[in-house]
């Protein structure tokens, strides 16, 4: 695998600066990103995503989109980017292989779309010569960062789309909503020569030092 062109470590301190972090980046994505989202439960993809998608311009509403392997979220006519990309999210938790994500035919979508794939690494590189690959960590006991998150094995029997229940393990939860949380920015390809605007112009606020 092609070793990525530059990095960048993000500090946030809490969910709405993950979102505000989401929704920053999203204002500059265009028609044909494809994006790689890592991390453990809990560690905050889809709230993340929701920021992408504010930035974005598109219809509300995302969540993690486990049980359907694609949300289709089409762009506002009258949100903040009137003509932008839609967002297509997609959850490879449960795809084994490049194969199988070339069965759910996100070629056909790519171009006209902003595309965000949780777990999709080692699965998705063929799609793009250029993808911006992301990881959020949660801080809980201080734990460092990895340099590289590990994908979850396939899992026989999935459940099929359109599954009446929402799996157990949604990223948002507002018990740990203000959870610290690390997010490693890595890009690759010519589209990602450089960091996108968004991460030299973000700076969550300064945490309140505790007083006695």
């Amino acid at each position: 695998m092609s070793a990525p062109v530059w990095e960048r470590t993000l500090d946030v301190g809490t969910a709405e600066q993950t979102h505000a972090l989401g929704a920053a980046l999203g204002a500059e994505l265009e028609a044909g990103d494809l994006l790689v989202l890592s991390g453990e439960l809990g560690a905050g993809k889809t709230t993340f995503t929701q920021g992408l998608g504010e930035g974005l311009g598109v219809r509300p509403g995302i969540i993690s989109p486990t049980f359907v392997l694609v949300r289709i979220h089409p762009n506002l006519p009258d949100g903040p980017r009137p003509g932008g990309p839609d967002l297509v999210h997609v959850d490879a938790y449960r795809l084994g292989s490049a194969a199988e994500i070339d069965d759910i035919d996100l070629e056909n979508t790519m171009d006209t779309s902003v595309t965000v794939v949780e777990w999709g690494r080692d699965r998705v590189e063929h799609l793009s010569e250029s993808r911006l690959e992301i990881e959020l960590h949660r801080r809980l006991g201080g734990a460092a960062p990895q340099a590289t998150t590990s994908q979850p094995t396939a899992q026989p029997g999935a459940a099929e789309p359109g599954g009446a229940s929402e799996p157990a393990g949604l990223d948002f939860d507002t018990d740990d909503a203000d959870e610290p949380r690390t997010v490693v920015f890595r890009g690759f390809g010519p589209r990602w020569a450089g960091p996108p605007a968004a991460l030299g112009r973000f700076a969550a606020p300064a945490a309140t030092p505790e007083t006695d």
